[in-house]
């Protein structure tokens, strides 16, 4: 399929670029998946791209898939949390489906990380630690949205807003009851750098479900997957 010469638009299938930025060797890839991500979002934070911890998130609680941007906003050795609506689409389908996938797409650099994992919520404790942290504006915010809910228009959406200014114009506001933290405990790390000719790098971190490894690397079995 091809545009028009009325569309004004560059058909995308003439959209090109050659990838030259790195490459990817297993001889260099450390044993802990854990440390080349740190490794790549060190890299990403320091090109001074927009919203390096963006990273999209993919459900699946039925026939139809899901996906949406989330902000990364703390990593450990347990796995990758964001912060969201607990009644919102995504809750709900994590909460029937807590397989879930996240892409990290730098694409200044050259490069997509995904992982696959289970999401589980975090403690209300955890939650409104990070909740205090957020700017004012936020944490009313978060009272206002019903997330995924239908709404009549913005009128009503900047109506709340001002009421709930007023409701908290004096003193801490607390954590709204449906607002927390998934915790996403990775079992997949697919990193992908770009190369020239469409030979790209592609390295997967898989832990073993049977528990064995090699002694090279851990609980985690590493793979070279072609382009």
């Amino acid at each position: 399929m091809s545009f028009s010469p009325a569309d004004k638009t560059t058909d995308p299938a003439d959209l090109r670029r050659s990838y030259s930025l790195a490459g990817l060797r297993r001889r260099d890839l450390p044993s802990d998946p854990l440390d080349l991500f740190q490794r790549w979002f060190n890299e990403a934070l320091n090109a001074d791209m927009l919203e390096p911890n963006a990273m999209v998130l993919s459900c699946c609680a039925g026939d139809q898939p899901s996906s949406r941007t989330v902000l990364l906003k703390a990593l450990d050795a347990h796995g990758l949390v964001f912060f969201t609506n607990t009644r919102s689409r995504k809750a709900r389908e994590i909460a029937a489906n807590a397989r879930v996938s996240l892409l990290f797409p730098w694409y200044s650099l050259e490069r997509q990380l995904s992982i696959e994992g289970t999401a589980t919520p975090i403690s209300a404790a955890d939650a409104f630690a990070y909740f205090r942290s957020r700017p004012r504006g936020s944490q009313i915010g978060a009272w206002v949205s019903q997330q995924s809910r239908v709404i009549s228009s913005r009128a009503l959406l900047d109506a709340q807003w001002q009421a709930m200014q007023e409701r908290f114009r004096q003193g801490e506001i607390p954590l709204p009851p449906a607002w927390g933290g998934y915790r996403v405990e990775p079992t997949r790390f697919e990193f992908w750098q770009g190369r020239p000719n469409r030979l790209h790098d592609r390295f997967c971190y898989q832990r073993d479900p049977s528990g064995h490894h090699t002694s090279a690397h851990g609980p985690w079995n590493l793979e070279r997957l072609a382009p």
